[in-house]
Protein backbone atom coordinates (compact mmCIF):
# COMPACT_ATOMS: atom_id res chain seq x y z
CA UNK A 1 0.00 0.00 0.00
CA UNK A 2 2.82 2.29 0.90
CA UNK A 3 4.69 1.41 -2.26
CA UNK A 4 1.65 2.16 -4.41
CA UNK A 5 1.26 5.60 -2.84
CA UNK A 6 4.91 6.45 -3.29
CA UNK A 7 4.73 5.32 -6.90
CA UNK A 8 1.68 7.46 -7.60
CA UNK A 9 3.20 10.58 -6.05
CA UNK A 10 5.83 11.16 -8.75
CA UNK A 11 3.22 10.67 -11.47
CA UNK A 12 1.00 13.33 -9.86
CA UNK A 13 3.96 15.71 -9.55
CA UNK A 14 4.79 15.24 -13.20
CA UNK A 15 1.26 16.26 -14.15
CA UNK A 16 1.44 19.45 -12.03
CA UNK A 17 4.93 20.45 -13.20
CA UNK A 18 4.21 19.81 -16.85
CA UNK A 19 7.19 21.35 -18.74
CA UNK A 20 4.93 22.26 -21.68
CA UNK A 21 2.51 24.28 -19.52
CA UNK A 22 4.52 27.48 -19.90
CA UNK A 23 4.56 27.04 -23.67
CA UNK A 24 0.78 27.02 -24.01
CA UNK A 25 -1.45 30.04 -24.60
CA UNK A 26 -3.78 31.44 -21.93
CA UNK A 27 -7.04 32.29 -23.77
CA UNK A 28 -8.69 34.04 -20.80
CA UNK A 29 -5.71 36.34 -20.26
CA UNK A 30 -5.48 37.00 -24.00
CA UNK A 31 -9.16 37.95 -24.13
CA UNK A 32 -8.78 40.25 -21.11
CA UNK A 33 -5.74 41.99 -22.61
CA UNK A 34 -7.34 42.42 -26.03
CA UNK A 35 -10.66 43.54 -24.56
CA UNK A 36 -8.91 46.00 -22.23
CA UNK A 37 -7.06 47.61 -25.14
CA UNK A 38 -10.25 47.96 -27.19
CA UNK A 39 -12.14 49.55 -24.28
CA UNK A 40 -9.35 52.02 -23.49
CA UNK A 41 -8.93 53.05 -27.14
CA UNK A 42 -12.70 53.42 -27.56
CA UNK A 43 -12.91 55.55 -24.41
CA UNK A 44 -9.99 57.80 -25.40
CA UNK A 45 -11.31 58.25 -28.93
CA UNK A 46 -14.72 59.34 -27.63
CA UNK A 47 -13.13 61.58 -25.01
CA UNK A 48 -10.99 63.46 -27.51
CA UNK A 49 -13.87 63.72 -29.99
CA UNK A 50 -15.94 65.23 -27.19
CA UNK A 51 -13.18 67.81 -26.61
CA UNK A 52 -13.53 68.90 -30.23
CA UNK A 53 -17.30 68.76 -30.73
CA UNK A 54 -18.67 69.54 -27.26
CA UNK A 55 -16.07 71.70 -25.46
CA UNK A 56 -18.81 73.62 -23.61
CA UNK A 57 -19.71 70.50 -21.62
CA UNK A 58 -16.32 70.58 -19.87
CA UNK A 59 -16.65 74.10 -18.52
CA UNK A 60 -13.30 75.61 -19.54
CA UNK A 61 -10.20 75.00 -21.65
CA UNK A 62 -8.20 74.44 -18.48
CA UNK A 63 -10.38 71.44 -17.57
CA UNK A 64 -10.01 70.08 -21.12
CA UNK A 65 -6.22 70.46 -20.90
CA UNK A 66 -6.05 68.64 -17.56
CA UNK A 67 -8.30 65.83 -18.78
CA UNK A 68 -6.30 65.56 -22.01
CA UNK A 69 -3.05 65.16 -20.05
CA UNK A 70 -4.54 62.64 -17.63
CA UNK A 71 -6.34 60.76 -20.40
CA UNK A 72 -3.35 60.79 -22.74
CA UNK A 73 -0.72 59.66 -20.24
CA UNK A 74 -2.99 57.34 -18.26
CA UNK A 75 -4.59 55.94 -21.40
CA UNK A 76 -1.19 55.20 -22.95
CA UNK A 77 -0.12 53.42 -19.74
CA UNK A 78 -3.29 51.32 -19.73
CA UNK A 79 -2.95 50.44 -23.40
CA UNK A 80 0.60 49.16 -22.85
CA UNK A 81 -0.49 47.34 -19.67
CA UNK A 82 -3.20 45.40 -21.51
CA UNK A 83 -0.93 44.95 -24.53
CA UNK A 84 1.71 43.39 -22.28
CA UNK A 85 -0.97 41.14 -20.74
CA UNK A 86 -2.07 40.01 -24.21
CA UNK A 87 1.48 39.29 -25.41
CA UNK A 88 2.44 37.39 -22.25
CA UNK A 89 -0.64 35.18 -22.68
CA UNK A 90 0.57 33.97 -26.08
CA UNK A 91 2.62 30.77 -26.36
CA UNK A 92 6.17 31.48 -25.18
CA UNK A 93 7.89 31.20 -28.56
CA UNK A 94 5.31 33.39 -30.24
CA UNK A 95 5.36 35.87 -27.35
CA UNK A 96 9.14 36.27 -27.49
CA UNK A 97 9.02 36.90 -31.24
CA UNK A 98 6.05 39.26 -31.17
CA UNK A 99 6.83 41.43 -28.13
CA UNK A 100 9.22 43.92 -29.85
CA UNK A 101 6.74 44.51 -32.68
CA UNK A 102 3.81 44.73 -30.29
CA UNK A 103 5.33 47.57 -28.32
CA UNK A 104 6.45 49.38 -31.48
CA UNK A 105 3.00 49.04 -33.08
CA UNK A 106 1.25 51.93 -31.22
CA UNK A 107 4.08 54.30 -32.13
CA UNK A 108 4.06 53.17 -35.75
CA UNK A 109 0.28 53.56 -35.93
CA UNK A 110 0.59 57.09 -34.53
CA UNK A 111 3.30 57.96 -37.04
CA UNK A 112 1.16 56.54 -39.81
CA UNK A 113 -1.87 58.51 -38.65
CA UNK A 114 -0.05 61.80 -38.16
CA UNK A 115 2.55 61.69 -40.95
CA UNK A 116 2.07 59.04 -43.62
CA UNK A 117 -1.68 59.46 -44.16
CA UNK A 118 -1.50 63.30 -44.38
CA UNK A 119 1.39 62.97 -46.84
CA UNK A 120 -0.61 60.86 -49.28
CA UNK A 121 -3.67 63.04 -48.71
CA UNK A 122 -1.61 66.15 -49.53
CA UNK A 123 -0.34 64.57 -52.75
CA UNK A 124 -3.94 63.69 -53.62
CA UNK A 125 -5.17 67.26 -53.00
CA UNK A 126 -2.38 68.70 -55.16
CA UNK A 127 -4.29 67.37 -58.20
CA UNK A 128 -7.58 68.99 -57.08
CA UNK A 129 -9.07 72.46 -57.47
CA UNK A 130 -8.93 75.35 -54.99
CA UNK A 131 -11.51 73.86 -52.61
CA UNK A 132 -10.55 70.19 -53.20
CA UNK A 133 -13.92 69.26 -54.69
CA UNK A 134 -12.80 68.18 -58.19
CA UNK A 135 -9.64 66.95 -59.85
CA UNK A 136 -7.83 69.26 -62.28
CA UNK A 137 -4.88 67.06 -63.19
CA UNK A 138 -1.52 68.81 -63.40
CA UNK A 139 -3.02 72.31 -63.62
CA UNK A 140 -1.81 73.33 -60.14
CA UNK A 141 1.76 72.36 -60.99
CA UNK A 142 1.58 74.26 -64.30
CA UNK A 143 0.29 77.33 -62.43
CA UNK A 144 2.97 77.41 -59.75
CA UNK A 145 5.80 76.67 -62.20
CA UNK A 146 4.67 79.63 -64.35
CA UNK A 147 4.44 81.95 -61.32
CA UNK A 148 7.48 84.32 -60.99
CA UNK A 149 6.96 84.54 -57.23
CA UNK A 150 7.39 80.77 -56.95
CA UNK A 151 10.75 80.88 -58.71
CA UNK A 152 11.82 83.88 -56.63
CA UNK A 153 10.96 81.85 -53.53
CA UNK A 154 12.99 78.93 -54.88
CA UNK A 155 16.00 81.22 -55.47
CA UNK A 156 15.68 82.64 -51.96
CA UNK A 157 15.49 79.13 -50.49
CA UNK A 158 18.65 78.18 -52.40
CA UNK A 159 20.45 81.25 -50.97
CA UNK A 160 19.35 80.28 -47.46
CA UNK A 161 20.61 76.74 -48.08
CA UNK A 162 23.98 77.91 -49.39
CA UNK A 163 24.65 80.35 -46.56
CA UNK A 164 22.95 79.33 -43.30
CA UNK A 165 24.05 75.67 -42.79
CA UNK A 166 27.67 76.46 -43.69
CA UNK A 167 27.84 79.51 -41.40
CA UNK A 168 26.10 77.68 -38.53
CA UNK A 169 28.52 74.74 -38.72
CA UNK A 170 31.56 77.02 -39.06
CA UNK A 171 30.47 79.19 -36.15
CA UNK A 172 29.64 76.11 -34.07
CA UNK A 173 33.09 74.59 -34.66
CA UNK A 174 34.89 77.86 -33.87
CA UNK A 175 32.96 78.46 -30.67
CA UNK A 176 33.35 74.82 -29.57
CA UNK A 177 37.13 74.90 -30.08
CA UNK A 178 37.65 78.31 -28.46
CA UNK A 179 35.39 77.59 -25.49
CA UNK A 180 37.37 74.43 -24.77
CA UNK A 181 40.42 76.66 -24.25
CA UNK A 182 38.70 78.54 -21.40
CA UNK A 183 38.62 77.58 -17.76
CA UNK A 184 35.80 75.32 -16.60
CA UNK A 185 33.75 78.27 -15.31
CA UNK A 186 34.40 80.41 -18.37
CA UNK A 187 33.49 77.56 -20.69
CA UNK A 188 30.13 77.06 -18.96
CA UNK A 189 29.28 80.77 -19.12
CA UNK A 190 30.29 81.12 -22.78
CA UNK A 191 28.41 78.03 -23.90
CA UNK A 192 25.32 78.98 -21.88
CA UNK A 193 25.19 82.43 -23.46
CA UNK A 194 25.52 81.03 -26.99
CA UNK A 195 23.04 78.22 -26.35
CA UNK A 196 20.47 80.56 -24.74
CA UNK A 197 18.78 81.59 -28.04
CA UNK A 198 17.77 77.93 -28.53
CA UNK A 199 15.23 78.48 -25.73
CA UNK A 200 13.53 81.20 -27.80
CA UNK A 201 10.98 80.38 -30.49
CA UNK A 202 11.56 81.56 -34.05
CA UNK A 203 8.65 83.98 -33.65
CA UNK A 204 10.13 85.42 -30.45
CA UNK A 205 13.57 85.71 -32.05
CA UNK A 206 12.07 87.48 -35.05
CA UNK A 207 10.37 90.00 -32.74
CA UNK A 208 13.68 90.65 -30.97
CA UNK A 209 15.55 91.21 -34.23
CA UNK A 210 12.80 93.46 -35.57
CA UNK A 211 13.78 95.80 -32.72
CA UNK A 212 17.39 95.63 -33.90
CA UNK A 213 16.37 96.41 -37.51
CA UNK A 214 13.81 99.07 -36.50
CA UNK A 215 13.65 102.30 -38.52
CA UNK A 216 12.77 105.85 -37.46
CA UNK A 217 12.66 108.89 -39.72
CA UNK A 218 15.85 110.94 -40.11
CA UNK A 219 16.30 113.38 -37.24
CA UNK A 220 14.50 111.15 -34.75
CA UNK A 221 16.30 108.98 -32.17
CA UNK A 222 17.03 105.58 -33.69
CA UNK A 223 15.75 102.88 -31.35
CA UNK A 224 16.94 100.12 -33.68
CA UNK A 225 20.47 99.02 -32.80
CA UNK A 226 21.61 98.64 -36.41
CA UNK A 227 20.35 102.08 -37.44
CA UNK A 228 21.77 103.63 -34.26
CA UNK A 229 25.21 102.29 -35.17
CA UNK A 230 24.80 103.31 -38.82
CA UNK A 231 23.69 106.85 -37.97
CA UNK A 232 26.49 107.09 -35.40
CA UNK A 233 28.96 106.34 -38.22
CA UNK A 234 27.48 109.21 -40.24
CA UNK A 235 24.97 107.39 -42.44
CA UNK A 236 21.24 107.86 -42.98
CA UNK A 237 18.75 105.52 -41.27
CA UNK A 238 17.73 102.63 -43.51
CA UNK A 239 14.69 100.38 -43.77
CA UNK A 240 17.00 97.39 -43.74
CA UNK A 241 14.41 94.71 -44.46
CA UNK A 242 13.25 96.56 -47.59
CA UNK A 243 16.70 96.65 -49.22
CA UNK A 244 16.74 93.92 -51.86
CA UNK A 245 20.11 94.97 -53.31
CA UNK A 246 22.44 91.97 -53.25
CA UNK A 247 19.70 90.24 -51.24
CA UNK A 248 20.72 92.23 -48.16
CA UNK A 249 17.29 91.89 -46.53
CA UNK A 250 17.31 88.11 -46.98
CA UNK A 251 20.80 87.92 -45.48
CA UNK A 252 19.63 89.95 -42.47
CA UNK A 253 16.82 87.41 -41.98
CA UNK A 254 19.35 84.58 -42.23
CA UNK A 255 21.25 86.15 -39.33
CA UNK A 256 18.24 85.42 -37.11
CA UNK A 257 18.30 81.69 -37.88
CA UNK A 258 22.09 81.54 -37.53
CA UNK A 259 21.73 83.16 -34.10
CA UNK A 260 19.15 80.53 -33.14
CA UNK A 261 20.97 77.45 -34.48
CA UNK A 262 24.55 78.28 -33.49
CA UNK A 263 24.01 76.94 -29.97
CA UNK A 264 22.66 73.65 -31.32
CA UNK A 265 25.72 73.20 -33.55
CA UNK A 266 28.09 74.22 -30.75
CA UNK A 267 26.75 71.66 -28.27
CA UNK A 268 27.01 68.69 -30.66
CA UNK A 269 30.37 69.71 -32.09
CA UNK A 270 31.82 70.47 -28.65
CA UNK A 271 30.87 66.96 -27.51
CA UNK A 272 32.51 65.51 -30.62
CA UNK A 273 35.70 67.53 -30.06
CA UNK A 274 35.91 66.39 -26.43
CA UNK A 275 35.66 62.83 -27.74
CA UNK A 276 38.80 63.21 -29.88
CA UNK A 277 41.52 61.02 -28.27
CA UNK A 278 44.08 63.23 -26.55
CA UNK A 279 46.96 60.95 -27.58
CA UNK A 280 46.40 61.79 -31.28
CA UNK A 281 46.60 65.50 -30.51
CA UNK A 282 49.73 65.02 -28.38
CA UNK A 283 51.33 62.91 -31.10
CA UNK A 284 50.73 65.69 -33.62
CA UNK A 285 52.32 68.24 -31.25
CA UNK A 286 55.36 66.00 -30.75
CA UNK A 287 55.72 65.77 -34.54
CA UNK A 288 55.89 69.57 -34.65
CA UNK A 289 52.39 70.36 -35.93
CA UNK A 290 51.04 73.84 -35.23
CA UNK A 291 47.69 74.36 -33.51
CA UNK A 292 46.14 75.27 -36.87
CA UNK A 293 47.48 72.09 -38.46
CA UNK A 294 46.21 70.04 -35.52
CA UNK A 295 42.79 71.63 -35.97
CA UNK A 296 42.51 70.92 -39.70
CA UNK A 297 44.37 67.60 -39.96
CA UNK A 298 43.63 65.90 -36.63
CA UNK A 299 40.46 67.28 -35.04
CA UNK A 300 38.31 68.02 -38.11
CA UNK A 301 38.73 64.55 -39.73
CA UNK A 302 37.74 62.88 -36.45
CA UNK A 303 34.56 64.95 -36.02
CA UNK A 304 33.58 64.81 -39.70
CA UNK A 305 30.59 62.57 -38.97
CA UNK A 306 29.15 65.02 -36.44
CA UNK A 307 29.76 67.95 -38.79
CA UNK A 308 27.79 66.19 -41.55
CA UNK A 309 24.96 65.36 -39.14
CA UNK A 310 24.70 68.97 -37.93
CA UNK A 311 24.94 70.31 -41.49
CA UNK A 312 22.17 68.06 -42.83
CA UNK A 313 19.92 68.77 -39.82
CA UNK A 314 20.28 72.55 -40.24
CA UNK A 315 19.92 72.12 -44.01
CA UNK A 316 16.50 70.48 -43.58
CA UNK A 317 15.46 73.15 -41.06
CA UNK A 318 16.41 75.89 -43.53
CA UNK A 319 14.55 74.22 -46.37
CA UNK A 320 11.35 74.44 -44.29
CA UNK A 321 11.99 77.99 -43.01
CA UNK A 322 8.75 79.88 -42.47
CA UNK A 323 8.33 81.60 -39.09
CA UNK A 324 11.10 84.18 -39.48
CA UNK A 325 10.00 85.32 -42.93
CA UNK A 326 6.31 85.39 -41.99
CA UNK A 327 6.81 87.48 -38.83
CA UNK A 328 9.30 89.97 -40.29
CA UNK A 329 8.30 90.68 -43.91
CA UNK A 330 5.64 88.09 -44.85
CA UNK A 331 7.56 87.64 -48.10
CA UNK A 332 7.55 91.31 -49.12
CA UNK A 333 10.53 93.09 -50.73
CA UNK A 334 11.69 89.93 -52.48
CA UNK A 335 12.20 87.87 -49.31
CA UNK A 336 9.59 85.17 -49.87
CA UNK A 337 10.42 81.48 -49.38
CA UNK A 338 8.57 78.32 -50.37
CA UNK A 339 6.96 77.60 -46.98
CA UNK A 340 5.67 81.16 -46.62
CA UNK A 341 4.36 81.11 -50.19
CA UNK A 342 2.45 77.92 -49.35
CA UNK A 343 0.94 79.53 -46.24
CA UNK A 344 -0.24 82.60 -48.16
CA UNK A 345 -1.64 80.52 -51.00
CA UNK A 346 -3.63 78.37 -48.60
CA UNK A 347 -4.92 80.92 -46.10
CA UNK A 348 -4.76 84.31 -47.85
CA UNK A 349 -5.59 83.28 -51.43
CA UNK A 350 -7.71 80.20 -50.54
CA UNK A 351 -5.92 78.18 -53.23
CA UNK A 352 -5.66 74.79 -51.55
CA UNK A 353 -4.70 73.02 -54.78
CA UNK A 354 -1.75 75.29 -55.54
CA UNK A 355 -0.71 75.32 -51.88
CA UNK A 356 -0.54 71.53 -51.67
CA UNK A 357 1.34 71.40 -54.99
CA UNK A 358 3.97 73.70 -53.45
CA UNK A 359 4.18 71.40 -50.42
CA UNK A 360 4.70 68.37 -52.67
CA UNK A 361 7.57 70.16 -54.41
CA UNK A 362 9.08 70.92 -51.00
CA UNK A 363 8.58 67.29 -49.92
CA UNK A 364 10.37 66.03 -53.03
CA UNK A 365 13.25 68.41 -52.33
CA UNK A 366 13.56 67.27 -48.69
CA UNK A 367 13.31 63.50 -49.29
CA UNK A 368 16.84 62.94 -50.72
CA UNK A 369 18.32 64.82 -47.76
CA UNK A 370 16.39 62.74 -45.24
CA UNK A 371 17.47 59.57 -47.06
CA UNK A 372 21.10 60.73 -46.99
CA UNK A 373 20.92 61.56 -43.30
CA UNK A 374 19.48 58.12 -42.46
CA UNK A 375 22.13 56.41 -44.63
CA UNK A 376 24.91 58.42 -43.01
CA UNK A 377 23.61 57.56 -39.53
CA UNK A 378 23.48 53.84 -40.40
CA UNK A 379 27.00 53.95 -41.85
CA UNK A 380 28.26 55.60 -38.66
CA UNK A 381 26.57 53.00 -36.48
CA UNK A 382 27.98 50.17 -38.62
CA UNK A 383 31.47 51.62 -38.31
CA UNK A 384 31.42 51.62 -34.49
Amino acid sequence: MTADTSAAAPRQKMRVDDPNAALRAHPAKMALGLGGMVVVIWFLANLFLAFGYYPEKFGSKFVIAVLAIIGGVGGAALIFYFLNMFVEALPRRLSEGVIPYAFLLPGLLLVGLMLIYPTFQTINYSFANSDSTAYVGLQNYKTIFSDPEFWQSVVNNILWLLIVPAVVVAFGVIVAVLSDKLSAGGEKVAKSMIFLPMAISAVGASAIWLLIYAYNNPGQPQTGLLNAIWVGLGGEPQTWLAIDTLKLNSILLMVILIWLQAGFAMVLLSSAIKGVPEDTVEAARIDGATELQIFWKVIIPQIKGTIITVFVTVFITVLKIFDIVYVTTNGAYGTNVIANLFFNKLFAASEAGQATAIVVVLLIAVTPLIWYQIKHFRDEEAGR
